[in-house]
């Protein structure tokens, strides 16, 4: 599945006195079996960017394409795609209202009109991709749950009907650093073993880092940069801080290392190649390459 925005734009309450631009002349092109990364500060259009991908808003200017369809003059490719592109908001679970995690789970693909085996099944492989015994979890009440918990499960309610395209907003908001790390655990699980296409938004500029093949910058309604991790992170630094955004905690670690004329690289995304780059550095200091 291919995604293009093109020349999009978003005004809310169009044509009334508290009329407000969203986005503007958005040009983005997503391909199927990417991780990107959406980044930029409360305000700049990061949700209403999402809610376009998947036809839950319409553009007040240009045209969304999927696989080269303007799904807004294909009502029958919007429905498609509704089916394709799943997006679970913030606090996702603020919306269970049903009995059992099976209850819960099995809605989404009753609506779309599987029932009996086939939806049984569904119900199963969507616990099952998020970590969970089918067994142990389908007849709880999804209220009896943790915090994480509730939250897998209700990324395994989209995952029911079999997306091709999973949109995450600020998925591990509120969440504790066990949580958090099974729920990431899980969401590369679903982009490298299940094969799915992710967007995810985050202001957690190391979980960005760590996870995304590609970043969207996004500043004001408009999208400032489209780039590698290493990219952004190594040579936008000045941009970053101009719109307000920080490093990822262990990359700032680098860049101070090297200003204090520490002969380290400032490539540094995650923790474990941060441990490697140290490493290197005592290495040298025991040869005694550098003092």
């Amino acid at each position: 599945m291919f995604i293009h925005l093109k020349d999009v734009s978003y005004t809310y309450n169009l044509n009334m006195p508290f009329e407000t631009v969203a986005l503007k002349s958005i040009n983005l092109k997503i391909n199927k079996g990417e991780f990107i990364g959406v980044i930029g500060h409360t305000g700049c259009g990061k949700t209403t960017l999402l809610q376009l991908l998947n036809g839950l808003l319409e553009p007040t200017e240009g045209k969304v394409l999927v696989d080269n369809i303007d799904i807004h003059q294909n009502k029958q490719k919007l429905r498609e795609v509704r089916k394709k592109i799943g997006l679970a908001f913030q606090y996702p679970e603020n919306q269970f209202f049903e009995e059992t995690i099976a209850k819960e789970i099995a809605f989404g693909p009753k609506n779309m009109g599987i029932a009996g085996e086939e939806l049984e099944q569904r119900i199963k492989k969507g616990i099952e991709m998020v970590g969970l015994d089918y067994y142990a979890y389908k007849d709880r009440s999804p209220f009896s749950l943790s915090g994480g918990e509730m939250r897998r499960i209700a990324i395994a309610s989209i995952l029911a009907i079999d997306p091709e395209i999973l949109i995450l907003d600020e998925p591990t908001a509120s969440l504790d650093p066990q949580s958090c790390s099974k729920l990431l655990s899980v969401i590369t699980d679903l982009y490298l073993k299940y094969q799915r296409t992710v967007i995810m938004v985050s202001h957690n500029m190391e979980i960005i880092a760590e996870l995304a093949k590609r970043i969207v910058v996004m500043e004001k309604g408009g999208i400032v940069m489209d780039d590698t991790p290493k990219n952004i992170f190594q040579h936008s630094l000045r941009k970053l801080e101009s719109i307000g955004l920080s490093l990822p905690p262990v990359t700032h670690t680098m860049y101070e290392l090297k200003k204090i004329g520490k002969p380290v690289s400032s490539a540094i995304l995650t923790v474990e190649e941060a441990k490697d780059e140290i490493l290197k550095l005592i290495r040298k200091r025991e040869r005694n390459e550098i003092y």
